[in-house]
């Protein structure tokens, strides 16, 4: 973070955090393409998508001053019992926090708790037009390993998505 900005405190999100998760998860949905959500997501479901992580597939949020300004998840990459060393991350920061630094840390806290869940590579999805993300997740390591061609449809455009891999092992 920047000298004289607060500091962020970044731990395993609670269920009460749901509220947070959905309004930052939300503003992205509306205003990004980060992801293909294309409706609002109610508190509820948040909190049925925060009961179902546990064990290797934590969220973890970032606060200012006590207050959730993002957060990271690690999710399966597929549920193939052959993906089991393989996951897939997302991160998400409100606007009015973004440019802070705050990404990267919690993109360097999602790894680090990958390391301790022992998997051996990451995956990040990243649409074409997200330079901040492409940025962030190659500045974490991450290569570029493919591009899907328009896959998704938001905001009236055809958009590619970037395959993003990082391995661990050794790392």
């Amino acid at each position: 973070m920047t000298p004289g900005t607060p500091e962020l405190v970044i731990r395993r999100a609670a269920l009460s955090d749901a509220g947070a998760i959905a309004e930052i998860y939300n503003e992205a949905i509306l205003t990004t393409t980060a992801t293909f959500d294309l409706e609002p997501k109610p508190v509820e479901e948040r909190e049925q998508w925060l009961k179902a992580r546990s064990g290797r597939f934590p969220v973890i949020v970032g606060e200012v001053d006590r207050v959730v300004v993002g957060f990271a998840s690690l999710s399966p990459w597929s549920d193939r019992a052959a993906y089991d060393g393989t996951a897939e991350t997302a991160l998400y920061v409100h606007s009015r926090h973004r440019g802070r630094g705050i990404g990267r840390r919690l993109k360097a806290e999602i790894i680090a708790e990958a390391r301790r869940q022992a998997f051996h590579t990451l995956i990040a999805r990243v649409t074409e037009d997200s330079a901040a993300s492409v940025h962030l997740n190659l500045e974490a390591g991450f290569v570029i390993i493919g591009t899907m061609r328009e896959v998704g449809r938001k905001f009236d455009r055809l958009l590619d998505v970037h395959i993003m891999q990082k391995m661990l092992d050794g790392t």
